[in-house]
């Protein structure tokens, strides 16, 4: 202290600690003058001497004006010291830097001031401080001060010029620095750390490219900015590396993708954009080198698929059939569990088109990887068969063309048929929304034969006996109406005739029992009329009730339709099809006359030529309470006259036992229906028949009403 105030004189040191900016500015000059002096000598003795003064007693002061007089001097110093300032820059610089957080605003200004003429100075050798010196522009970025603000941009340009030409900076330091600020929201930090990674970006020899994943993140984080210009510079910023990302021979595609895979559900449509444009040139560019990362990077896309913006569902597009195109392998790190995973969450998705990609991911992996798939197929299975319930036929079809790939196999075949009837019976509107889409699909996709009769093992061991009743209705009206089950009606119609028809007509029967109707229905079907006359014969006065007045109701407009075509052109030869006519009778005694379907099936009736027909012939014929007795034997079996079974290989049906077992679940539904009437008598029989299931009723008085229900045996005495 003593050598320096040996060599200032105390009007300078006065004077530097005045409040008037000149007479610090002189005082300034006048150390400038006396440190040179110094320096030329080589007496860097007194040199450190006069520094140390200026930082404690000044720098240090606290006195504002002291310190502004300090940080000018230990400028004027530097300045004296030209090109031996180096060695003392560890004494100067650290006051000044300290000065950076100074409470009055006119000392911070100073000290930018005074930073700026330092570095000015030593150039190059000021690099050693720059971390401490971007931590300290990284805050008077951000000053309160207007002043303050427009010093630390001047310093700031300077610092990236030393910085651009310097060969001692060093980029690793740096980095750590960048990375820690990256996610700062004030917007004049970020319009400085997005001007730093440009200016760096742009010097040849440092490779921020390879730097890139420590502050990818903060980048597109700034894409949402309030600020347009923020906006504007950080997308510049990242179309600028994603140029250099295309022309770079070695990238690393990983760490980047973890990052954009993040980004493309940001709630900022900007932001997505940009990520799913990202990812879109990585799947392009790096290829295999994605395999790894192929789940992370499905799941940001099957989302944007659906997005509302339509420049991101373009891209988004695009980049899954890029992805699509990478065909992995599992030894090569193709995990196919996550990929499943992300396909599963994504059936979730309240979006149909989103769906139906996460679908096709799934039928994809099973075409290329079905062992694997397989493998996985518990954590998959019971989503994949909610998914039937979808509002959307079209993801119903492509669930549907999932199961039968899987159903291949004999035991997932039985679990799907098995879920579909479950869903079907805790939840009946599905029945009517997808049941015939659902079944009629299976059909195509795994055969009618072998969908309807594992469907029918199942319901005649269910439980339930209405569902089961509804369920074989439903199956029935399907089988009778079809297209795709066009094969399968005509199997049942060389029932008499071939194997494969008897084994499928005896494969239906006994769930098909649940419903007269649908018996009936399927006796017709299958040309075995006498049978059908038998049943419609044996029904009792509680099964003709609403519900089968209904059904029969959905008959009698089937046989009008193309599928019973070959049943009415029977009709015209009344001696060969007495039983056909007799089953016809029966359904029409069993209509109120003045239904609508009464009238169509008389209608019909009444067209059957007389000739070749007569009354004696019903009266001659078993009345088919005793099948047996006209079926004793399959190669004299003559049915209506329509069918001589010449094949001794093709054993009989035992018609009889049949019907035994129709009547038996008959009365199993009847007994359940007392039960339940037991328990609600008090209320049934309040209660009146809904109109909308009474479509027979007539508009006449009851007096003019023909009876609803006929007895067993006034039926048998019908004479036609």
């Amino acid at each position: 202290m003593a050598d320096a105030l040996s060599v200032i004189p105390s009007s300078v040191i006065r004077n530097l600690s005045d409040k008037l900016y000149e007479k610090r500015k002189n005082a300034a000059l006048e150390i400038e003058g006396i440190v040179k002096q110094l320096a030329a000598s080589g007496d860097h003795e007194k040199i450190s001497a006069v520094i140390s003064l200026l930082t404690t007693e000044f720098t240090y002061s606290p006195q504002a004006n002291h310190r502004k007089g300090g940080l000018i001097g230990l400028a004027a110093a530097t300045v004296g010291l030209t090109s031996e300032a180096s060695q003392h820059l560890e004494q100067i610089v650290p006051p000044v830097l300290n000065s950076f957080s100074d409470q009055d605003s006119r000392v911070r200004y100073y000290a930018c001031e005074a930073l700026y003429n330092i570095a000015k100075v030593v150039r190059g050798d000021f690099i050693i401080f720059f971390n401490q010196i971007f931590d300290a522009l990284c805050k008077l970025s951000a000053d309160s001060a207007a002043n303050v603000q427009s010093a630390a941009h001047l310093l700031d340009r300077l610092v990236k010029d030393i910085v651009t030409e310097s060969d001692q900076f060093s980029i690793e330091e740096f980095i750590p620095l960048l990375r820690e600020r990256m996610n700062v929201l004030n917007p004049f930090v970020r319009q400085f750390l997005v001007g730093w990674i440009t200016v760096l970006d742009s010097v040849p020899d440092i490779d921020m490219l390879g730097f890139l994943p420590d502050f990818l993140d903060g980048l597109f984080n700034m894409l949402s900015d309030s600020s347009h210009e923020i906006r504007q510079q950080a997308d510049s910023a990242l179309s600028e590396f994603l140029q250099e990302i295309k022309n770079s021979p070695s990238v690393d595609y990983g760490r980047m993708a973890e990052i954009l895979v993040q980004r493309a559900a940001s709630p900022d449509e900007f932001t997505r954009l940009t990520a799913i444009t990202w990812i879109n040139e990585f799947v392009k560019l790096g290829g295999d080198q994605l395999v790894p990362y192929y789940a992370d990077i499905l799941g940001a896309i099957l989302p944007c698929i659906s997005d509302k913006e339509e420049k991101i569902r373009v891209v988004a597009r695009e980049t899954n059939e890029e992805l699509r195109s990478i065909k992995g392998e599992p030894e090569e790190a193709f995990n196919v569990g996550a990929i499943l995973s992300i396909a599963r969450r994504q059936l979730d998705s309240e979006w149909e088109a989103t769906r139906i990609e996460a679908l096709d991911w799934i039928s994809t992996l099973l075409d290329r990887h079905r062992s694997e798939v397989l493998c996985f197929l518990n954590d998959i299975f019971d989503t994949l068969l909610k998914a039937l319930s979808d509002s959307s036929d079209e993801v119903v079809l492509l669930v549907l063309d999932i199961h039968a790939c899987i159903a291949q196999d004999p035991p997932h075949f039985r679990q799907l048929v098995v879920f579909l009837v479950h869903n079907f019976q805790i939840d009946h509107s599905l029945l009517e929304r997808r049941g015939p889409l659902i079944i009629r699909r299976l059909c195509v996709l795994l055969g009618a034969e072998r969908v309807y009769c594992e469907l029918s093992t199942i319901l005649e061991e269910e439980a339930d006996l209405d569902f089961a009743c509804i369920m074989v209705q439903a199956l029935n009206l399907i089988l009778l109406t079809s297209s795709e089950l066009s094969e399968l009606r005509r199997l049942l119609k060389q029932s008499l005739a071939n194997a494969a028809g008897k084994d499928l007509f005896v494969s239906l029967y006994a769930s098909w029992s649940h419903s007269p109707m649908a018996i009936i229905s399927l006796c017709l079907l299958a040309q075995m009329y006498q049978h059908a006359s038998a049943v419609i014969q044996s029904l009792v006065e509680e099964d003709i009730n609403a519900k089968f007045l209904v059904q029969l109701d959905k008959l009698v407009r089937l046989l009008e339709t193309p599928i019973f075509a070959y049943l009415r052109l029977q009709l015209l030869e009344p001696g060969r099809y007495v039983w056909l006519l007799k089953a016809l009778y029966g359904l029409l005694m069993l209509l109120p006359q003045q239904s609508a379907a009464f009238k169509i099936l008389r209608t019909r009736l009444k067209t059957v030529p007389s000739y070749s027909f007569n009354g004696d012939q019903l009266k001659q014929a078993p009345s088919g309470n005793s099948c047996s007795q006209i079926l004793h034997g399959v190669s004299q079996i003559t049915l209506d006259g329509d069918i001589t079974h010449d094949n001794g290989n093709l054993q009989e049906i035992d018609f009889a036992s049949r019907l035994r077992q129709f009547e038996q679940i008959q009365q199993q539904h009847r007994m359940l229906a007392a039960k339940s009437q037991s328990r609600n008598s008090s209320t049934s029989l309040s209660k009146e028949v809904p109109k909308a299931e009474e479509p027979w009723q007539p508009a006449t008085s009851d007096t003019n009403r023909p009876p609803s229900r006929l007895s067993k045996q006034g039926l048998r005495q019908l004479q036609i």
